[in-house]
Order: structure tokens, then sequence, then C-alpha cells
């Protein structure tokens, strides 16, 4: 394992949330959208393929796992996932909640409408909600 340290910009616009054997899971504080971003804990890598093989696997399984704890726990009608990386360069995937009803449906939720913060304890009870079923479903 190489030194980790998370992206200024990504610390400052998310919540803790867990770690995974990869990535770090960190909660967008954005309360239009329940969000999560992953971060691989690998130093100097923007890309995917950037990645060891074993390393996208495991990737691909984490984004799977936290796309199925975000569905269960808010009915989300579609999960997107995407990794952008145009304004943080650390490499880093986004996986979102989407409803029909949401700020920016059915467009892209980047740019569409300024983030609303969650409130605090809305925020930390969320995250441990992410949390917990992360815990039940990786057993």
């Amino acid at each position: 394992m190489t030194d980790f340290e998370l992206h200024p910009r990504l610390l400052a616009d998310t919540v803790e949330v867990d770690d995974l054997p990869l990535c770090r899971v960190r909660l967008m504080n954005d309360a239009q959208y329940p969000w999560c971003v992953l971060v691989p804990r690998r130093d100097a890598v923007r890309e995917i393929h950037a990645l060891s093989a074993e390393d996208q696997q495991e990737l691909m399984r984490e984004i799977a796992l936290v796309s199925s704890v975000l569905a269960g726990l808010t009915n989300a009608f579609k999960m997107n996932v995407g990794a952008l990386g145009n304004v943080v360069p650390q490499l880093h995937v986004h996986v979102i909640a989407r409803f029909e009803n949401d700020a920016a449906w059915p467009g892209p939720v980047w740019g569409k409408n300024p983030p609303v913060p969650y409130e605090e304890s809305v925020a930390s009870r969320f995250a441990m909600d992410v949390r917990r079923a992360i815990a039940r479903d990786e057993r």
C-alpha cells in the first residue's frame, strides 16, 4: 500500500463514510442527490486503466456494492456511475442515486444546480446508514 492522501477538493466537498479494501467511500455533501464517491487509495492514479488488473476488478466490485447499498437505502429509480476527473484529477468514481423527480432529472447532476449541503446531523446519520449497509452486504 502506498501513502494515500485525499485531494483537498474531495475532502472539502464530502463526508467520511467508510474504507473498503481498495476505496475510501465518501458522501457528497449535496442533499439533492444521495451520492457517494469512491476513491481508490492509490497515489498518483488518475485513470481506471492505470490501476493494476486486480485493483480494477476490486474497484468494479466496490462500485457494485455501493450502488446496491444506495439503491436499497433510497429506492432509487436509476443508479448513475461515472469517473470524470476533469476538476479533481485524483481517480474517483461517483455513484449517484437518481429519481425521476430530482433536481437534474433526466440530465447529469454536474453543474445543474448549486449544491445544497446536508444538515450536519442528517449527513452523519446517512453516512452511518451507508456504512452499516456496506458492512451487512459485505458479509
